[in-house]
């Protein structure tokens, strides 16, 4: 009876560890180029990974599919943030696989990868917070439909497309900018600069096009050496005319509204550098 326990118990892990998507194989090396404008990250067909020059905390962040400065994801030592990382790992994905169920199967690779050479270790508690909720406005939406259907979108964003499917450009100071990207594409990006998580009760299901203007900072900004010239943004952000996240939201027909919601948080428990290979 014990050794039939025990043989079932090995099934159980092999059986788990083989339902966890992997790489085929994977690269990972450390970065010690300073230039920001080589940071590269691409997504290539089959499920392949193509990362340069990216911070380890961006690249958890991406994994577990939260926005890079949102308040969900938190905890981890300094160099995580600071230390960069260039990663090249081959996938296996099928090619009929819509845009987010490849991403989704992307991201799940890359977290066991994270877990097999960085050895993180990740706390997931569901818990209510505060929360910004998403909603269509009294006179409704006054969205732009976007001329990309869902089912048009690639898998595999191309390379030379500079504003794919579900993705923005832009950001606070630039404003949003986009080409077929959905209500939850919206709150996930805007949550970079929100002071709490935004979650989506729209009910919208499409796709949609947005060009708007920059807003005004909703987080407090750190302190400037006062002996330095004041940048553009600065300059913008110390505009009265420049509009709010609410205002901006509001133009779209939509609102933002305090609310309090349950939602997935993550801290990272720890995380170990790499040997390169």
């Amino acid at each position: 009876m014990r050794f039939r326990k025990l043989a079932l118990a090995v099934w159980a892990a092999v059986s788990i560890q083989a339902a966890t998507p992997s790489f085929e194989v994977a690269s990972v090396k450390a970065n010690r180029t300073t230039d920001p404008r080589q940071q590269r990250w691409q997504y290539q067909p089959g499920g392949n990974l193509s990362i340069s020059n990216i911070p380890l905390y961006m690249i958890i962040a991406e994994a577990y599919d939260i926005p890079i400065q949102s308040v969900r994801l938190s905890g981890g030592p300094d160099w995580l943030r600071s230390e960069r990382f260039d990663i090249q790992a081959k996938g296996n994905l099928p090619t009929n696989l819509s845009y987010r169920e490849h991403a989704a199967k992307t991201r799940l690779m890359l977290q066991t990868l994270l877990a097999d050479r960085f050895h993180l270790v990740m706390r997931r508690e569901s818990r209510e917070v505060p929360v910004y909720a998403l909603l269509i406005g009294k006179g409704g939406p006054k969205l732009q439909n976007s001329a990309i259907a869902e089912n048009d979108c690639p898998a595999e964003p191309d390379p030379k497309d500079n504003m794919p499917c579900h993705e923005f450009m832009g950001g606070q100071g630039r404003g949003l900018h986009a080409k077929a990207v959905s209500m939850q594409d919206t709150v996930d990006f805007i949550s970079n600069w929100t002071d709490r998580p935004v979650v989506d009760k729209t009910m919208l299901t499409g796709l949609y096009s947005m060009d708007t203007t920059g807003w005004s900072p909703m987080r407090h900004r750190p302190a400037k050496d006062p002996d330095a010239a004041p940048s553009a943004e600065d300059l913008a952000y110390a505009d009265t005319a420049t509009p709010t996240l609410f205002q901006i939201m509001e133009k779209l027909g939509l609102k933002l509204d305090p609310q309090k919601a349950v939602i997935e948080m993550f801290a990272i428990e720890s995380a170990e550098r790499p040997t390169d290979n």
